[in-house]
């Protein structure tokens, strides 16, 4: 292993400006790099409160339920073809193949492809023998992020990770992109986690998953009508998320840039 010892260390020849020069430079780097850690509080605010509107618009629809909606007062397990559990162990991974869906692949009604781990047809045959997905199922996290929900696209192969459950949806009631959001809105997400267990990580049962009682729900054409409403203003939270994103980007490449200018004697 490289290393250095205390002798090279101390041998180290170090370029020093005069000390008025070096207070000049802290103090110019204190006052921007106050400023830039307001920008960023501000900016992470601005980020969350994105997702927080979006969440508040997603509740509002479930709110203004009308004579259509119907509560069947069945539970999930009866208003679904199938709900199964993963396999309770770590798949074989490679670097072509299948993806295998893992919690942190779980969005908010959509799939998280970048970098997902992938596994071989024989990996695959094995760990769906209980049920293989298929497009318009949905995957459920069950911890880390624990509720989180998406649906599988179509011409869509995957695989289920650990801490999953496949969800397919009875189609002649629920649009499965329906379903999802149900599942995701805020009402929701805490009656899915008010039995979560586990001390430091959240974790749903499979049992809650099975019991939980959706309420009314509306008609198979404005199920339609919903997702596409929800769908142009995830569209529009997911624009602000991403100029967010980049602003704080931006903002730690601005304090990268300044701390070398600083030692570049450039400042």
């Amino acid at each position: 292993m490289k290393n250095l010892s205390n002798s090279s260390l101390g041998n180290l020849m170090v370029s020093l400006p005069p000390f008025s020069e070096q207070q000049r430079i802290v103090a110019i780097l204190d006052e921007a790099f106050d400023g830039i850690a307001t920008a960023k509080a501000n900016t992470e605010k601005n980020l969350q409160n994105a997702r927080t509107l979006f969440e508040s618009q997603l509740q509002s629809i479930f709110n203004r339920r009308d004579a259509s909606w119907v509560h069947t007062g069945r539970p999930l397990s009866e208003l679904c073809d199938l709900i199964v559990d993963c396999e309770h162990k770590t798949a074989p991974t490679q670097e072509e193949g299948i993806p295998s869906i893992r919690t942190p692949n779980i969005g908010k009604g959509v799939l998280l492809l970048d970098g997902v781990y992938r596994v071989s047809e024989e990996t695959y045959r094995l760990w769906t023998r209980r049920a293989e997905p298929l497009p318009g199922d949905l995957i459920l996290a069950r911890e880390a992020p624990a509720g989180n929900v998406a649906v599988i696209p179509e011409n869509t192969k995957v695989c289920l990770g650990q801490r999953t459950v496949l969800i397919r949806p009875d189609r002649r009631v629920f649009e499965p992109e329906f379903l999802a959001l149900a599942l995701l809105q805020p009402t929701m997400q805490q009656k899915l986690l008010d039995h979560s267990r586990g001390a430091t990580v959240q974790h749903v049962n499979m049992k809650d998953i099975r019991a939980l009682d959706l309420g009314a729900t509306p008609p198979l054409s404005e199920q339609r009508d919903i997702v596409s409403a929800v769908a142009l203003a995830s569209q529009a939270t997911q624009r602000l998320e991403s100029i967010y994103q980049q602003k704080l980007a931006a903002l730690a490449e601005l304090k990268k840039s300044l701390l070398h200018q600083a030692f570049s004697g450039a400042l």
